[in-house]
């Protein structure tokens, strides 16, 4: 006769669990194995055991380095194909393994004493601390893909990665973050030989008699380390909204990414503000007019957000289409 709890854990399992990864049952199956009790670091070790993604990232650590130190550089072990063999292993004692594998375990004790966690900064994007907060905003943001290749943070662990690199002055602003799986952030720091020297005085550059670079402290209503926003001086409707970059430059399409990510940020905010200001509103019209064939006149890059009404005009169908004349209605 089986127990009350069993029949709990075991219906659980088969009939009630709702999964949206292998977490549950391997919590569970650890908490089994350890007679009921189990720590959170043992939990996270069996978690990890499963994570395909931290396999497939130390298979490239022993293809490219451990694996061709020791069989080409070294000669200590050999390789066929997908297969290690360490070389003369079947000519040792039983207690010769066994004080080679104490070596092995002396010198792994010895360099961690030595040089504590500092030997997984390669795992981290970047020196210092970003908190969980803000980590859980940028992955939240690029909705749980990379933001490279738009691989699932479910088939590859998706890390936070500073766009401009501390070591470049790139500062820790969530517009200067994005999420990237381990492939893409490893490839980027291999590759990618932008040289980021100007990048950070770029970012303070302003054009004087400019508007925009200029504006005045009582006309900015949001603001953070990329951009502002102002109420448009002539507004469409009431609450138009401009996003302006704070650098000076002149079309949108010349943005760095964190101005895009800042610029994204800011919009999502002015929408929240006015829908929050005024219950009518029920839309947006988001526009950039860039070049003066498309309209512009002020060549500072600025995002038009024109709050929406029912009945604010007679036929709002076709939009942004109304930008030329007789092309609005289909």
């Amino acid at each position: 006769m089986t127990s009350a709890s069993f029949q709990r854990i075991h219906d659980f399992l088969l009939n009630k669990m709702r999964m949206a990864h292998v977490y549950q049952p391997v919590m569970i199956r650890t908490l089994l194995n350890s007679g009921g009790r189990a720590s959170t670091g043992q939990i996270a070790q069996a978690l990890l055991a499963e994570d395909r993604s931290q396999i497939e990232y130390y298979e490239q650590i022993t293809k490219n380095m451990v694996g061709r130190v020791l069989v080409k550089n070294r000669a200590i072990a050999s390789k066929d194909k997908d297969t290690y063999t360490l070389d003369g292993f079947d000519q040792l004692e039983a207690s010769e393994v066994t004080e080679l594998i104490k070596a092995c375990d002396e010198k792994i004790r010895g360099y961690v004493d030595v040089r504590g966690d500092a030997i997984w900064s390669h795992r981290k994007k970047s020196s210092g601390y970003i908190s969980g907060t803000i980590r859980y905003e940028v992955l939240k943001r690029a909705k749980f893909r990379c933001e490279l290749c738009g691989i699932s943070a479910q088939e590859k662990a998706l890390e936070v990665d500073h766009i401009i690199p501390r070591s470049q002055q790139g500062s820790d602003d969530i517009s200067n973050l994005q999420a990237l799986c381990y492939s893409c952030n490893a490839m980027k720091r291999d590759r990618d030989d932008t040289d980021f020297r100007g990048v950070a005085e770029q970012y303070r550059h302003r054009d004087e008699g400019c508007i925009f670079c200029e504006l005045s402290a009582e006309r900015i209503i949001y603001e953070d380390e990329l951009v502002l926003a102002t109420r448009d001086k002539y507004p469409v409707t009431e609450g138009h909204t401009l996003i302006v970059p704070k650098r000076h430059v002149s079309d949108y399409f010349d943005l760095f990414q964190p101005e895009l990510n800042a610029v994204n940020r800011a919009v999502n905010e002015m929408r929240r503000e006015i829908q929050g200001a005024d219950s009518a509103v029920a839309g947006f019209n988001i526009g950039v007019n860039s070049g003066e064939p498309a309209g512009q006149t002020v060549f500072h890059c600025h995002i038009h957000l024109i709050p929406r009404r029912l009945g604010d005009t007679e036929n709002a169908r076709g939009g942004v289409r109304g930008v030329i004349p007789g092309r609005q209605g289909y």
